[in-house]
């Protein structure tokens, strides 16, 4: 039996973060869905994991194509690291299914950022280390680096630098450490991390003198999310689904 894709119609958005056993965490990345569901009434928006949680995201995806619905998959994601290019990638193996970008680089991350660090206390003369949770894909690393230069240009009033949570060096805690040896009297980690859990835990023992929040909640990150997946559903194709 052929299903067929609704001409006009918006595809289906599966939200899909890493997943976490921490109830806060859970709870920020469906707050997410819910203002982007808030943005865009009518919209279908569904959830799905690549680790911990369920439903894992190759799941949602068979499940709206066996509806006849086409698919963006929208990673909750910062970087194009391995869940994006091979678990997203892998779940999108049909015509009518498509992965959005990552969630970063962008400016609006930035921005978010600048106002973690100001609403935490950060002030002129501060060390920043920008704290992403870390991938080993090169990919990950070189838009972490692309988000650090755009913080050091809205954040002129001391230096920035880079530390991870795994899979890259400098890990945060020494990232803290040279910058105290570079002779900053204090150092604030710029929390790089979507929502609370492990990763964002790790960071308040790292050795700063603060941490910020996670980017959650904010606005303008469902304002992200609905662009990543406005510019994959134009690629998307309109025939029939067999």
């Amino acid at each position: 039996m052929t299903a067929t894709v609704t001409r006009g119609a918006d595809p289906v958005l599966v939200g899909c973060s890493h997943g976490t056993d921490n109830a806060l965490g859970r709870a920020a990345i469906q707050a997410l869905l819910d203002a982007v569901r808030a943005q865009r009434p009518g919209l279908d928006v569904r959830e799905a994991f690549v680790d911990v949680q369920e439903p894992r995201v190759r799941a949602v995806v068979e499940t709206a194509l066996g509806e006849g619905r086409a698919v963006v998959v929208a990673p909750l994601l910062l970087s194009a690291g391995f869940h994006v290019n091979v678990d997203i990638a892998e779940a999108v193996g049909s015509p009518h299914a498509v992965a959005a970008a990552a969630l970063g680089p962008d400016l609006r991350l930035v921005e978010i950022l600048a106002h973690r660090l100001r609403e935490a206390g950060a002030r002129a003369g501060d060390a920043v280390v920008l704290a992403a949770a870390g991938s080993s894909d090169p990919r990950s690393a070189q838009a972490v680096e692309q988000v650090a230069a755009g913080l050091r240009a809205q954040w002129s009033t001391g230096p920035v630098t880079v530390g991870y949570g795994a899979g890259r060096a400098p890990r945060v805690p020494d990232a803290v450490a040279a910058a105290r040896r570079a002779g900053a009297q204090r150092v604030v980690v710029a929390s790089y991390l979507l929502a609370p859990g492990f990763f964002h835990d790790r960071l308040l023992a790292s050795g700063a003198d603060l941490v910020t929040a996670p980017l959650t909640p904010d606005p303008r990150l469902a304002d992200l999310v609905l662009d990543r997946f406005d510019q994959a559903a134009r690629t998307l194709p309109h025939r029939d689904l067999v």
